[in-house]
């Protein structure tokens, strides 16, 4: 494939055509061909071919992983937020395929800020679930799931994986609503970035929500740390 020789624009005019490629045939979790393929695809050297692959790294649609290859990310995924909002529902909505999995299971003493979202006191046990979301085999976000009722401490231990919130309707018949959403932003620290497997200070945003079950009580509090480049939130009004 013959690209403009002009020495300030052949790196650009490859990422040009290398993103159009991506939006025609790849989709999010797929890798590319190799650098030195890719480079003869578009008839340039290396060097060249980098640069052009920095200009998507840096836009957020690709990722370098050592050793492996350059991942596609695309574009981010819309997640509206709304009462009835379900992560892996929306997603396979989009033709994706989310997993979930458990990273850790425990009682612990709420924290003051857990404590005055779940109505409790502080130091008062609380249970602790961490999860963590992919997206056709990419990590996006790593979510804390808070929860006061003790007496479903049981039931929960034998959660590992899907939908917490299918689980717990399945398991103990509860069906819960989202009450408050807050949303900020941060970067992301060293056990963040093993977790959602990206770089030091990468931006997260930080979800912080309320669920609440039939009777209006809060059930959950969670606080999901998500990836700035794969998602991207949408607030609905009625």
């Amino acid at each position: 494939m013959e690209i403009s020789r002009h020495p300030t624009t052949v790196y650009q005019a490859v990422a040009a055509q290398l993103e159009q490629a991506l939006q025609e045939r790849y989709r999010c979790g797929d890798y590319l061909p190799s650098e030195q393929q890719l480079a003869d695809h578009y008839a340039v050297n290396r060097h060249t071919l980098r640069r052009a692959v920095d200009e998507l790294v840096n836009k957020g649609l690709l990722q370098r992983r050592h050793g492996v290859g350059i991942l596609v990310l695309m574009r981010p995924y819309d997640y509206p937020l709304h009462a009835q909002a379900r992560f892996s529902q929306n997603l396979m909505e989009q033709g994706s395929h989310p997993t979930s999995e458990r990273l850790l299971a425990v009682l612990r003493p709420a924290s003051s800020d857990v404590a005055s979202a779940l109505g409790v006191n502080e130091g008062d046990n609380v249970i602790h679930l961490r999860t963590l979301r992919r997206v056709n085999g990419v990590a996006v976000c790593v979510i804390n799931h808070f929860l006061a009722q003790l007496s479903w401490w049981p039931a929960l231990q034998q959660f590992h994986s899907g939908s917490l919130h299918d689980f717990m309707q399945q398991q103990l018949g509860l069906s819960l609503t989202r009450s408050q959403t807050r949303i900020s932003t941060r970067r992301a620290q060293a056990k963040e970035c093993k977790q959602l497997e990206i770089a030091l200070q990468s931006p997260l945003l930080c979800v912080r929500t309320l669920n609440k079950h039939s009777d209006g009580q809060v059930a959950e509090y969670s606080v999901s740390l998500t990836r700035g480049d794969m998602i991207e939130l949408t607030l609905e009004h009625e």
